[in-house]
């Protein structure tokens, strides 16, 4: 679809349409809109985490504005697993409308009441619901699906409309030996797929990925090496909310003596949650405090941190950086990172595992073990998932586009038709009615940035100059002209950050500066704003010419 925004025809009456508010064409941000006969159910709500592109940017939301005159019409926010993607913008969302239900599962909700504490966001409507449960929200009939994720408690969702039928499956694989024993159930998936499913929106993260995503408990072996060789201090990051990787590291350490200290706000609060609620298994003695490691010699710890995707100011980049307050590594120590890169992170976690190489850290890594699998379906999970449902139509969901346009091809592999098949990007607008889902209009639904407290002030044009302040520098030019006399009085005072301390390399720029000042001022210009850009243009050429840099040059005139 060309990117040109093309607006939808009015909605008719017992049509669905669907807009991904974001995740389609990034791996985060996860979020869709469902409407029908004046009702709108949403579907996540998440984060994307910034590139090094989005210099002072804390987070990314979905695109919020495409429905922000319609918030009253939501009648739910079903929410498909705990992970940041999916669940970390809730809070923001709630901003603008507090008493939002949020549906989900016991962990999931669990997980999203905690961060709502720490926005202070209290007082909502939460509804817990299991697989297996049929819940209606306003015109849509919903029912809830075991699936098999790299959380505990992930749901698919299969909705019943006057429409049809949608099957999403959130973030799911096909793990057939779960460390939990829940399994993806295929046999709902066959039985809906029987009633008939007329918008299968299937996860595309591991589209490109032949065969079958390796079951979890494979990593055992490498993980129990990474134990039975390490003589000193064990230091094991992982996402976060990674409850079952977590009960791995926590069943190594009893086996090989050692007490797990948990590091990192968020790892602490999640597994208290995850351990609260019985997902997480800690066996008695085994957790210590952080502030009781120095009682234990380094071969009786493994310390269980955030910082996964180098993070700058997660507890491994702290320690990498020598500016951890407790925990300072020795050569010797080994760090095992125990999960993947989010595509657009592998700078920053490069730059933390050569920063703890230089400290003599051991790092395993996913690139040097098998340390980490995924928890997305692989091509043949996918296919596997196509025949058992055969759906009329097939929207991808959740990847960048090459991940979406993979999985696209699987469905027309089992014989879903080429056109029934949408590959469509973020604000897309697809109606279904009549078992046919077709692509009639787009929305836009640009980023919107946090940084810090603000949140959606932040444009392109401002992202640009901060890039152009980080990469290129800064350079201030202060001048005082006399415009009677038409002379310059004072200056120009040049000062520089980022491009080059020393001052003096300016002396030759100062005399053109001051030549095309007075240049100016003779041909009879005398407005500030004019004498500025001639100090932008001659330090401009100069800097071009002379360094092959383009630095934020920011003039100031000041006229007597």
């Amino acid at each position: 679809m060309s990117a040109a925004l093309r607006t939808p025809p009015r909605l008719a009456r017992d049509t669905l349409r669907v807009i991904p508010l974001g995740g389609l064409g990034d791996v985060g941000r996860n979020m869709a809109a469902l409407e029908i006969n004046g009702q709108l159910l949403l579907i996540d709500c998440g984060v994307l985490f910034p590139e090094e592109h989005h210099p002072g940017v804390d987070l990314i939301l979905p695109g919020f504005d495409a429905i922000a005159d319609r918030l009253d019409d939501v009648v739910g926010l079903v929410l498909t697993h705990g992970h940041e993607d999916h669940i970390g913008a809730v809070p923001y969302l709630l901003r603008q409308r507090r008493d939002i239900p949020l549906i989900g599962s016991r962990l999931t909700l669990a997980l999203l009441r905690e961060k709502l504490k720490e926005h202070r966001l209290r007082d909502t409507d939460y509804r817990v619901v299991e697989d297996g449960q049929r819940l209606v929200l306003g015109e849509f009939d919903c029912e809830f699906v075991a699936v098999n994720h790299s959380i505990p408690d992930a749901l698919a969702v299969f909705l019943r409309t006057a429409a049809g039928t949608v099957l999403h499956t959130g973030d799911f694989k096909l793990d057939q030996l779960p460390l939990d024993g829940r399994l993806t159930d295929l046999r709902a998936f066959a039985r809906l797929g029987e009633e008939g499913v007329d918008l299968f929106m299937v996860d595309s993260t591991n589209a490109e990925v032949p065969g079958f995503t390796t079951a979890e408990r494979d990593i055992a072996p490498a993980l129990e090496r990474v134990f039975a060789t390490s003589s000193q201090r064990l230091i094991v990051t992982s996402f976060a909310s990674h409850v079952h990787r977590i009960q791995q590291v926590l069943d190594a350490a009893v086996r090989h003596g050692r007490k797990v200290v948990y590091v990192g706000r968020s790892m602490v609060r999640n597994m208290k949650v995850a351990a609260d609620l019985g997902y997480l298994k800690v066996p008695a003695d085994t957790l210590v405090e952080l502030r009781d490691i120095e009682n234990y010699r380094p071969d009786q710890v493994v310390i269980v941190s955030t910082g996964s995707q180098g993070e700058p100011l997660s507890a491994l980049s702290r320690m990498a950086n020598r500016e951890h307050p407790v925990i300072d590594l020795v050569p010797g120590d080994t760090v095992l990172l125990a999960s993947s890169l989010i595509p657009g992170n592998e700078n920053a976690v490069y730059r933390v595992i050569n920063g703890l190489v230089r400290l003599g850290a051991n790092v395993v890594h996913k690139g040097n073990a098998m340390v980490h699998v995924s928890g997305h379906a692989s091509a043949g999970e996918l296919l596997y998932c196509y025949n058992i449902v055969r759906p009329r139509n097939v929207m991808p969901v959740h990847g960048e586009y090459r991940h979406l346009i993979a999985n696209a091809d699987l469905a027309v592999a089992t014989g879903v038709p080429r056109e029934r098949t949408l590959v469509a990007e973020d604000g897309a607008v697809v109606d279904l009615a009549q078992g046919r889902a077709r692509v009639v209009g787009q929305v836009d639904t640009g980023y919107i940035f946090v940084d810090g407290s603000t949140v959606g002030d932040i444009s392109e044009t401002s992202l640009t100059d901060r890039r152009i302040l980080g990469e290129e520098g800064f350079i201030s030019v202060l001048a005082v002209v006399n415009t009677r006399s038409q002379r310059l009085i004072t200056g120009p005072d040049i000062h520089a950050r980022g491009f080059n301390e020393d001052e003096t390399i300016f002396a030759p720029v100062a005399t053109q500066i001051t030549k095309a000042l007075e240049e100016a001022l003779a041909d009879g210009v005398t407005d500030p704003h004019r004498l500025q850009q001639v100090i932008r243009r001659t330090i401009g050429r100069w800097v071009s010419s002379s360094y092959r840099r383009r630095p934020m040059i920011v003039p100031l005139v000041v006229t007597v």
